[in-house]
């Protein structure tokens, strides 16, 4: 997520999320014909800022939705993005598999790509991480290698220090570079130290992922689709809306609240409140 005028506090680390469906050590594989501009099995969103527009990343490729809502598959690319963020315009960072036509490890590593997607770069451990949380908070990244189960955090994007092990669906960072809100793999909120790594059970309701919202405040949703906000730092809970169906991805930005399921994607432009169906 790209908002030059948020602090530190507050910045989303769960864009990209973990997903069953996605065995970790097999590359994408290229889907039928007739599936040309599927997007089914949704794993992250991203909004550019260099138009406004939505970016759709799948166990089938990356996706453009033009303002009629039409997706369109980004360089006939089927790469199994599993961790999708945008970082500024035209500047994606990701991780994954490989396109099958691609001389490429299963395991993509720290991707970058500076024109929108059309091609990408190794930043850091190709053929060694396959990461599912990844998103940049300040100056760090924090990422989730699903691989071995380790939190990462990174300065600059090749060197990496272990921040925590252990199961996540979703991280936020809400105390600059040190308090972080995490959700576990059964969806329970957990507060975790970014330095010593000291972790402390926060309660509240089951939550899948997380996003903060411009005000810096937290805003998540259930395994139902249930949204929620959260104004002091995931101790209380205030429920607000909701999408159809289980989530598989969670972003804000200035351009809407958008959530998606595996197949669909919801954007709300009143906070939560309210969806609409865009893609």
């Amino acid at each position: 997520m790209y908002r030059p005028h948020i602090a530190l506090t507050g910045i989303l680390l769960g864009a990209a999320l973990l997903s069953g469906g996605c065995a970790k050590d097999t590359p994408a594989t290229t889907p039928p014909a007739d599936e040309e501009t599927s997007v089914g099995h949704i794993h992250g969103l991203g909004v550019d800022p260099a138009d406004d527009s939505l970016y759709v990343a799948t166990h089938f490729g990356l996706f453009h939705v033009d303002q009629s809502g039409q997706p369109s598959r980004v360089a006939d690319r089927y790469q199994d993005t599993m961790a999708f963020t945008v970082v500024g315009p035209g500047h994606f960072l990701g991780s994954g598999h490989p396109d099958l036509r691609e001389d490429l490890p299963a395991h993509l590593g720290l991707i970058e790509s500076t024109d929108a997607g059309e091609t990408w770069t190794a930043l850091a451990l190709q053929g060694e991480a396959d990461f599912h949380i990844l998103e940049p908070a300040g100056d760090a990244l924090y990422a989730y290698d699903a691989t071995s189960g380790r939190l990462l955090r990174t300065v600059d994007r090749k060197n990496f220090d272990e921040v925590f092990q252990g199961p996540l669906i979703s991280v936020a960072a809400v105390d600059g570079s040190v308090a972080l809100i995490a959700t576990d793999g059964n969806g329970q909120l957990h507060s975790i130290d970014a330095i010593s790594g000291e972790t402390r059970e926060l309660g509240g309701p089951s939550t899948m992922y997380l996003d903060t919202t411009p005000d810096g405040n937290l805003a998540g949703i259930d395994p139902d689709g249930v949204v929620r906000v959260s104004t002091d730092t995931g101790r209380t809970w205030r429920e607000v809306g909701s999408i159809e169906g289980q989530p598989a991805a969670f972003t804000i930005s200035a351009q809407g609240w958008f959530a998606a399921t595996e197949t669909a994607v919801y954007r709300s432009t009143d906070d939560g409140d309210t969806w609409t169906r865009v893609l």
